[in-house]
């Protein structure tokens, strides 16, 4: 298995479940390789060697900057940019070059795809047109680049339930007793627990599924639903509300709009058609999993 961003959240710990598994595991990095598992690589400047991928069963591509980086000004929109398109396309490259021996091409995306509203949203749904669904279509886009003859799947990722991720900033601020409502609080947000995460990019895999998979949890749930789970996993009050505008005035339009003020209802279609079975189903299932000793 080659993978592309094992250094983040998903990348890691979906590196650490397959090799205890006993998987081989080829990370690229973007430094002097310092490991014999690792590969140097350039996306952007330099192409990657199709040799590197001969014989792999996958390749799996999970760079890209972070959306929880606030402001979204100019530049970091075009870092937030660059940082998908130029390893996809690098590694569309290489897979193409390879054409019918080349591995299957399982790709990082995410369920920002679908826009900013949504009901019954499953992989069958049309892109959205707001500034995170254009990025993520133009990144799909470039991952199925990789050719005619290659299976490629895109992980339309749900923001992932974990102490390094969608809860870090929550967390803070429920210790504090400065967590609540965020706007109205009854917009449903996607999520996905990080054990689910993984399991689900390795049924991604191991299922040969191709195209759109939502990578999501299969039950909905409420901005509410997952603030107060958390603060009852901390024993914090819930209290105090965030107004939309505020938020708009210091994290901006667009990224409120896409993280935190997003009312998108997203199925697990094509996983559950395909028997997965999650570990977490619901968002409180989740956090207390993410707030138990082990995941700390």
């Amino acid at each position: 298995m080659v993978l592309a961003g094992a250094s983040g959240l998903i990348g890691s710990a979906l590196a650490g479940s397959l090799r205890a598994d006993g998987v081989t595991v080829t990370r690229l990095v973007r430094r002097p390789a310092s490991s014999p598992d690792e590969i140097e690589w350039h996306p952007g400047s330099s192409a990657l060697d199709p040799a590197v991928l001969a014989g792999a069963s996958a390749v799996v591509g999970l760079s890209g900057a972070s959306i929880g980086r606030f402001p979204w000004t100019r530049s970091y929109r075009e870092e937030l940019r660059r940082s998908r398109l130029d390893p996809t396309r690098t590694l569309a490259a290489a897979v193409r070059a390879l054409g019918a021996d080349g591995p299957a091409l399982v790709n990082a995306s995410a369920v920002g795809v679908y826009g900013i509203v949504g009901r019954g949203v499953t992989e069958l749904s049309p892109a959205g047109d707001s500034f995170l669904a254009e990025l993520c279509t133009e990144w799909e886009d470039a991952a199925r680049a990789a050719g005619p003859h290659t299976r490629v799947a895109l992980l339309r990722t749900a923001p992932v339930v974990h102490r390094d991720g969608v809860l870090k900033p929550l967390i803070t601020l429920t210790r504090l007793g400065l967590s609540g409502p965020i706007a109205r609080g009854t917009q449903v947000w996607p999520w996905i627990s990080l054990e689910d995460e993984v399991r689900a990019i390795r049924h991604t895999i191991d299922a040969e599924l191709d195209g759109p998979v939502d990578l999501v949890g299969p039950q909905r749930a409420t901005a509410n639903d997952l603030g107060f789970a958390l603060a009852r996993g901390l024993n914090r009050p819930y209290l105090l509300r965030a107004p939309a505008w505020a938020l708009r005035l210091v994290l901006g339009r667009d990224a409120t709009e896409a993280l935190l003020t997003c009312d998108v209802d997203v199925e697990p279609a094509v996983l559950q058609a395909s028997g997965f079975v999650f570990a977490h189903p619901t968002v409180e299932d989740a956090v207390a999993a993410a707030l138990a000793p082990a995941a700390a």
